[in-house]
């Protein structure tokens, strides 16, 4: 592949992920949570948390900021380098993010099992799918761009 195509797929995908998103609907992310430990009144919390994402990518660094009902934080990490994140509700991780063709994909273990998370971020027209995958219960939430 010449350089001038990989610059190109690059910019195509820093052109995908780039902007604002705002959570709209989520799919099975109840029974998702409830497998990760997550107690009721948390989970009822987290699936109404208005959850609004910014993705900003330059080459392969990310910069994300994810505000919530609950908190805001933001993240800066560089593809396959592993990185510690914690979720809302304290669940610490260790992992990374790869870029395979137009999607993300981030594999993490839970720091206080060993157990694997897996999550994915692709775009699909006006809307960035969130996938996410734990012990063989799969969720999604879908934002819309704002």
């Amino acid at each position: 592949m010449s350089d001038k195509r990989l610059v190109q797929l690059t910019l195509t995908a820093t052109m995908t992920f780039n902007g604002n998103w705002k959570i709209d609907r989520n799919e099975d992310y109840e029974k998702f949570m409830e497998k990760m430990g997550i107690n009721m009144v948390k989970r009822k919390l987290a699936s109404h948390d208005n959850l609004k994402v910014t993705l900003e990518q330059t080459g392969d660094k990310f910069h994300v900021k994810e505000t919530s009902a609950f908190r805001t934080l933001e993240i800066d990490f560089t593809l396959g380098v592993t990185f510690e994140y914690s979720l809302a509700d304290g669940t610490e991780l260790s992992g990374s993010w790869t870029m395979e063709g137009d999607m993300l994909k981030g594999a993490f273990n839970r720091k206080d099992n060993g157990k694997l998370l897996t999550t994915t971020r692709i775009v699909q027209g006006d809307e960035l799918i969130q996938s996410y995958n734990y012990e063989g219960v799969d969720a999604k939430r879908i934002f819309k761009k704002y």
